[in-house]
């Protein structure tokens, strides 16, 4: 049976995100030929409504407002009440972001309705759809299924494929005004620690480190490797708790799970708590001295050696093949 589906479009830095235009890849799934509309929230959006429709939704409908400049639940959880009483939809699909799972609850439970969250894939089983997501820190997965009422789901990032952009496709950008009141907190200004390269929950390629980069300048081979793979430099809690890096560099059961293409782990062990966070990365390439090392036992590829030595040719190999 087609169903009208809601998607949360999400923008970072002026740009919208990835997991958008997974979202609505999901959101398709869940249609089975019925009407995606992807719903963005903010101040001064409207410009990017063109970009969902390319990747698949059917239409936009966009709520600005200036107290939405900023993410808050109160607000973004009033605009997007608003816009579900609206359209009265049978699937909802948002990212699961730090915003995603923030604000999913809230909704789900003003609406009463059935949330699974982190969802990797969907396979279909005759007319009824199949949510896969991992427990148990990755070390299993669980299928659910919604029989009734509003399904509300959440994509992991990096995990469901997006469609193809198609500049052709064309579909309504449209308004809806509403006042948004009464909110409990109101941010006065975002200061934020500055970062560079691409955002690590949705990179293609990351280049970890460990206690092996020894000290904070250990981290810029591996800056310069993530540079040139067009990637971003992640972190083990053990590297974060001996300063060589900012917190939010982290990766693990404890900081962020990530799914990239290809995963370059650099003078990392390979304890249970780093591996929750990066165990489903689809190539994992490990690069440590002691050939003992637990993080080989899930390596695609493994590196007995000097980091320091092996970095850099990486670098200087991956330069050659990008310039040839």
């Amino acid at each position: 049976m087609s169903k009208k589906v809601l998607v949360l479009g999400e923008l970072r830095d002026g740009a919208l995100r990835n997991v958008s235009f997974e979202a609505i890849a999901a959101a398709k799934q869940l249609a089975n030929g019925g009407e995606v509309v992807a719903v963005l929230l903010g101040n001064e959006v409207k410009a990017f409504g063109q970009a969902m429709i390319h990747y698949g939704a059917n239409r936009v409908i966009i709520v600005e407002d200036e107290k939405l400049t900023h993410y808050t639940s109160d607000g973004f959880s009033q605009a997007f009440l608003a816009v579900v009483e609206q359209e009265k939809p049978e699937a909802i699909v948002f990212g699961h972001t730090a915003l995603g799972k923030d604000l999913s609850p809230k909704i789900a439970n003003k609406l009463q309705a059935a949330l699974i969250s982190d969802v990797t894939s969907i396979e279909n089983d005759g007319e009824e759809l199949i949510f896969i997501r991992p427990i148990y820190s990755g070390k299993a997965f669980e299928k659910k299924m919604i029989s009734e009422g509003l399904a509300f789901i959440t994509v992991r990032p990096n995990n469901i494929d997006k469609l193809e952009k198609d500049e052709t496709r064309s579909g309504d950008v449209t308004s809806l005004q509403l006042e948004i009141k009464d909110l409990r907190s109101v941010i006065q200004d975002v200061v934020r620690k500055a970062s560079e390269g691409v955002d690590l929950s949705e990179a293609k390629v990351i280049v970890a480190g460990g206690r092996g980069v020894k000290s904070a300048e250990g981290f810029e081979p591996l800056k310069e490797l993530a540079q040139v793979l067009g990637g971003a430099v992640g972190a083990s809690r053990g590297a974060c708790d001996a300063d060589y890096c900012d917190y939010s560099l982290q990766i693990g059961q404890t900081g962020k799970v990530v799914t990239p293409d290809l995963y370059i782990a650099c003078g990392i062990s390979g304890a249970i708590q780093h591996v929750a966070g990066m165990s489903n990365s689809k190539i994992i390439v490990a690069i440590n001295k002691d050939p003992e090392a637990t993080i080989f036992s899930i390596a695609d590829y493994g590196i007995v050696g000097d980091l320091f030595e092996v970095v850099p040719l990486l670098t200087e190999e991956f330069k050659k093949i990008k310039s040839s």
